[in-house]
Parts: C-alpha cells; structure tokens; sequence
C-alpha cells in the first residue's frame, strides 16, 4: 500500500467483509499503478468522445456541435452547458 493511503474499517465490519474492502482498495490502488506506469492521466478528458456526445445532445433536439475539450468531462453538467458549444 502506498505511504500515502491509510485504510479504517467500520468496527462492525466482519473478518470477510473487512477482506471484501481490502481486496477491492487493493485493486484499485494497483489499477492506478499500472496506469501511472503506461503514463495514463487519471484526469478524464474529452478526448475521442466530442463526436459521440454531440450525437447525444443532437438525439435531444439540441444542435450537433462538438464539445471544446476544456468543458466539463461530467457528461451532465456538460449538457447544461451545451448552449455554449
């Protein structure tokens, strides 16, 4: 486990649901791992989805334009912005 990460569990927390956490921490903190390693950014981006997500806003009756890459990667916030495009 990374020096940075501390892990508490409810005190109520059987020995196999206190396992279940753990594993499922462990995956994705070793996830994070091999993605650092492959140089991956955590931070999500529009990149290769701007096509797909004006086809969405188009379906809805709003104009296909395509998204600027510095809008807000949540896709509903996006939306409300969509106005903007």
């Amino acid at each position: 486990m990374p020096q940075d990460v501390s892990l508490s569990l409810p005190d109520d927390a059987s020995d196999a649901e206190a396992a279940a956490i753990a594993a499922a921490i462990g995956a994705h903190l070793r996830d994070r791992e091999l993605a650092a390693a492959r140089g991956e950014s955590e931070e999500e981006t529009w990149q290769g989805k701007q096509w797909a997500f004006a086809g969405k806003l188009d379906g809805c009756g709003d104009s296909t334009r395509r998204v600027p890459l510095d809008a807000p990667t949540d896709p509903w916030t996006a939306a409300g912005r969509s106005d903007r495009f």
